[in-house]
């Protein structure tokens, strides 16, 4: 069930508000902001984010700035459906960024791609899109530093994407790091929708595996790729997942 304003109902996990949709409606609303020419953006949530945001004020406030979140992992589509939200569904970044694609390639929807390892990657993510989908337009990308950008850094590739005439921004940084640029940049593009969607570059650029569909939908693709990358992601996962389990725990049995 949507709200009066065309957003999905949410319901709040850990005061994040979740989106119940999927991905023909968060597609509809896209197509929707594009066409208005709205300025806006949207979150794509795993548990670690949503954890991550109850640490830090800045990443809660871009987090929940954003015009919905959609859960991106199998374990918040959980928590919704005890939380009594209707039909909940997941919404996998990676997924959604090529289910966009494929109705771009159709409409014409211009796409600008910020992220990825390196230029190379960004190429290769390039490529292999077009490839995959004959006719889609990608209208530029970046591939930013590590390091912080500094004020005219920001404002060039602000010029840049605007002149693009991009009507998504994929942006693939990493979280929280993408979902701060989207909060901090958001006023100064004239891009309709920005998109978060982490390891979806690294993905579709063929640098690293998806987890199987089956570990997906048992929720288990933190460990897959937890085995995968140990030395990068085992803060993430061994900090955050089981105290999720608490603090959700604690949500659950108050509420109820």
């Amino acid at each position: 069930m949507a709200s009066e304003n065309g957003l999905p109902a949410l319901t709040e996990v850990l005061g994040i508000p979740i989106a119940s949709t999927d991905y023909d409606r968060t597609l509809d609303w896209i197509d929707a902001a594009i066409r208005d020419k709205r300025r806006g953006y949207l979150c794509v949530a795993p548990v670690h984010l949503v954890m991550v945001a109850q640490d830090d004020p800045e990443v809660f406030d871009a987090v929940t700035g954003s015009d919905f979140v959609v859960p991106d992992g199998q374990p918040l589509v959980w928590a919704l459906r005890s939380l009594g939200a209707d039909n909940p569904s997941r919404v996998y970044g990676p997924d959604l960024m090529i289910e966009a694609c494929r109705r771009a390639s159709k409409s014409g929807t211009k796409m600008y791609l910020f992220g990825g390892r390196n230029n190379g990657a960004l190429v290769q993510l390039t490529l292999n899109l077009r490839r995959r989908f004959p006719g889609l337009q990608i209208v530029g990308g970046h591939s930013p530093p590590y390091r912080p950008a500094t004020a005219d850094e920001e404002r060039a590739i602000a010029d840049e994407i605007n002149a693009s005439g991009a009507d998504i921004v994929w942006v693939g940084t990493g979280q929280p790091k993408q979902e701060l640029w989207m909060a901090q940049m958001r006023s100064q593009l004239t891009t309709p929708v920005l998109i978060g969607v982490g390891a979806a570059f690294d993905f579709h650029a063929g640098l690293v595996p998806q987890a199987p569909a089956v570990l997906q939908e048992l929720g288990l693709e933190w460990a897959y790729r937890l085995a995968r990358e140990p030395r990068r992601l085992w803060k993430r996962y061994l900090r955050y997942n089981p105290r999720f389990v608490v603090d959700f725990a604690r949500q659950l049995l108050t509420r109820r």
